[in-house]
């Protein structure tokens, strides 16, 4: 069953008339209106938001009319308490800038809130007397009440999704109108799908969202109008289908006429009725793919009669997505019957000082210009939605989109019914971008239930597309991919018959920037000392993600992150996307497969083994030793023998062969070192937690918090120098507070692909 579009959905149309400046409206004077003060950090497009210029742009560009009245701008706000009534005809003292939500510095605010009021007033043009007025809202997060010139006009619920009021019957001839908009959010506290939104922001959880957050906009209609727009190309025909909605009263004999365009010129036409599928055939349809991102126009004519009672313009791209075999037979995505390696980043979608809102349009195209430039084809929307203008640049520019549903924790039944119901309106208020080709209905197996219904909905829902159950962690063997996550290095699950194998996020590299950074402290899921190293590092990852394209038959691997989002500093752009860190042109090239130009990577010779695959002997106690316990000569004969690694079981990429369950450790062990110079030498470690590490009775490195896998970290110079052939001494030191725990080491020489080793 196809699902059924919201009122949302059309194509670019960036009117420069009176009503999409916002000339008639009756704005709050902006005179003493300011960023907040204490603004952590705001972006080079912040600087430019003025109430005045606050998105400006059409917003809905799936579904086009001429005639649109902005109400972006400042608002009236006030805090709310449960129950109370709106304040109709009442001056609120406050002043914010809508579309930017409270919590932002953009909205001049910067405070947290759970409920609170919104009032406006605005006047309508003369033009539009005779006609219904709807009073539309991009997303207002989470509950909204809307009531208009004193009389509800309606309550929504859902912080992603976009809705609308006929609010004809309560306007006031000849007199202005008064908008009051009452809000419920609570975050967190509630059982409501919200992403990554909490009210103690820290680590991979960041700043809440509250109240507006989209675009508020008022259009003109007649009686009898277009409401929403179902588009269905058929790559394979050659043709598209277009379904054409429609409300209002005497809804009987209308007629559908639809034009699809390239360039100005009819590529063909159709005619039917409407609720019912009208297909419009054209010869050599041009595919829309990452490469060639080519979008046809649509033109809607509704009459009756004879008579045009309504019109409305669209867009879509020809392609198609399905799961199938390439010339080797593996299981693979195809785009347009083809295989095309897919690789792009995590994108949350945050913004320093917009929060969930972008501070313009450009910002928003901004981020997936860079997307493209840095050689990416794809990008995973991470439990967020985007505004309808962030999917048309998608579209336009060519980026694959992975839609994530945004999480709830969903523990109640009224969650889970919740959960649901927003789920059904992103598939429905989405499904005509041609960019948009997966949904992510869990992630991580957070808030996950009934999985294999929810995936099977969603698929009967819409054919279309991909399916993907669950992003990393519980694979329920359903639906059309089987996603793994890996960090930090990339990994892919083994190949299957029915299914593609996918990477749904790795990586995690950390660089903090100064200057750059939202707050002093910062984190990564593996450190990197500066640019040089995070391309080095990035360059092996994506060998590697290469190399499992190939075998076992990877065909997308998405990289943790576009952007710094807050604390967390693993983006490949600072937070204020002022700064991209590793070097471009190289990042472009492995990202498409192009290793011409990077080194291959280095031969590795161990030197001591880890005890990944053999259990390394080590001496160890519990108990606190005595001071100089690394030295060489200490006496550790009441120490236990036992094979590495040691600690608990569950600890992530954790081969424990010895239990460690106590606050520390300490272990000892005499190893060979070969004759011959050695240089470029690494330790391999894996530690949970702080880690230090002794050489023949002297500090050799301190490895601070805690690893998920093994890693190889260049060994100091002045380290390298406590070497000596034949027999030497490893001490190290590992403690524990909470969560796995682990350590493990060992020693690995590194040299060019092309040179011989130093012994």
């Amino acid at each position: 069953m196809k699902p059924t579009l919201s009122v949302f959905l059309a194509i670019l149309n960036v009117m420069t008339t009176a009503f999409a400046s916002g000339a008639a409206q009756k704005p709050v004077t902006p005179s003493n209106w300011h960023i907040a003060k204490g603004a952590r950090m705001i972006t080079s497009w912040g600087r430019l938001v003025t109430p005045e210029n606050a998105h400006r742009e059409y917003p809905r560009p799936q579904l086009t009319r001429n005639e649109w009245l902005n109400l972006n701008g400042l608002w009236q706000y006030a805090p709310a308490e449960a129950g109370e009534k709106p304040p109709a005809g009442r001056e609120l003292g406050g002043r914010i800038l809508v579309p930017f939500p409270i919590e932002s510095a953009l909205s001049g605010v910067m405070k947290s809130a759970e409920r609170l009021w919104y009032r406006r007033t605005f006047d309508l043009p003369e033009a539009w007397r005779g006609k219904r007025v709807i009073l539309h809202f991009g997303a207002v997060d989470w509950e909204a009440s809307v009531d208009v010139n004193g009389t509800p006009a309606g309550t929504h619920r859902g912080g992603y999704d976009p809705f609308e009021f006929d609010i004809t019957d309560q306007l006031t001839r000849g007199k202005t109108q008064e908008l009051i908009v009452g809000v419920f959010d609570p975050s967190d506290g509630g059982d409501q799908p919200r992403g990554k939104q909490v009210r103690a922001p820290g680590g991979i959880w960041y700043t809440s969202t509250t109240g507006i957050w989209q675009t508020v906009w008022l259009e003109p209609v007649p009686e009898t109008h277009i409401t929403d727009l179902v588009i269905t190309p058929d790559p394979g025909k050659s043709s598209v289908g277009v379904t054409v909605h429609i409300a209002g009263e005497n809804n009987a004999g209308e007629i559908v006429h639809v034009t699809v365009s390239s360039g100005g010129k009819t590529a063909g036409t159709g005619s039917g009725n409407p609720g019912a599928p009208i297909t419009v055939a054209f010869p050599d349809a041009r595919l829309w793919s990452p490469s060639d991102p080519f979008l046809y126009d649509i033109h809607v004519s509704l009459e009756r009669g004879g008579k045009a009672v309504d019109a409305a313009g669209s867009y879509f791209g020809m392609r198609s997505v399905s799961i199938g075999k390439d010339t080797r037979g593996i299981t693979r995505i195809l785009l347009n019957g083809s295989f095309v390696m897919q690789v792009g980043p995590l994108d949350q979608g945050f913004w320093p000082d917009g929060l969930y809102t972008a501070p313009s349009d450009e910002a928003m195209k901004n981020d997936i210009v860079m997307m493209k430039k840095l050689g990416f084809n794809m990008a995973r929307k991470h439990v967020k939605v985007e505004p309808d203008r962030w999917y048309y640049w998608a579209d336009r520019l060519g980026l694959i989109v992975w839609q994530d549903m945004p999480s709830g924790n969903n523990k109640t039944p009224e969650g889970k019914k919740e959960f649901e119901a927003e789920l059904a309106r992103l598939v429905a208020t989405h499904v005509n971008h041609p960019s948009i080709i997966m949904w992510v209905v869990f992630n991580e197996g957070w808030g996950e239930f009934d999985t294999e219904r929810l995936a099977a909905w969603v698929k009967n829902a819409d054919p279309t597309r991909l399916v993907n159950d669950a992003s990393g962690w519980d694979d329920t063997s359903t639906g059309d991919v089987h996603d793994i996550h890996s960090y930090p290095k990339p990994k892919a699950p083994g190949a299957e018959q029915a299914r593609a194998i996918v990477l749904g996020e790795f990586g995690g590299l950390g660089l903090a920037i100064p200057g750059h950074t939202w707050r002093k402290e910062h984190w990564g899921y593996q450190g990197m000392g500066n640019r040089v190293e995070l391309t080095s590092k990035y360059e092996t990852f994506m060998r590697t993600v290469y190399a499992l394209k190939d075998d076992p038959g990877l065909s997308a691997a998405v990289y943790t992150q576009i952007t710094d989002v807050e604390v967390e500093c693993n983006g490949l752009m600072t937070y204020d996307r002022s700064v991209v860190k590793p070097e471009e042109a190289r990042v472009a090239e492995v990202n498409q497969g192009d290793f011409r130009m990077v080194p291959p990577p280095p031969t590795v010779y161990v030197i001591v083994p880890t005890s990944e695959l053999n259990g390394q002997e080590w001496r160890y106690t519990f108990e606190k030793p005595p001071a100089g316990w690394f030295a060489p000569d200490f006496d550790f004969s009441d120490w236990k023998t036992g094979p590495g690694g040691f600690g608990t079981a569950g600890t992530p990429s954790a081969v424990v062969r010895t239990e460690w369950k106590t606050p520390d450790i300490w272990i000892r062990r005499d190893v060979s070192i070969p004759k011959g110079e050695l240089t470029g030498l690494n330790v391999r470690i894996h530690h949970d937690e702080d880690a230090e590490f002794y050489i023949n009775g002297s500090p050799a490195g301190t490895y601070a918090g805690y690893s998920t896998e093994y890693e190889d970290i260049p060994l100091t110079i002045e380290a390298e120098q406590l070497l000596k052939p034949g027999r030497n001494t490893f001490a190290i030191h590992c403690r524990q507070t909470k969560g796995g725990q682990y350590i493990d080491l060992g020693l690995e020489e590194l040299t060019p692909a092309s040179g011989n080793p130093g012994h």
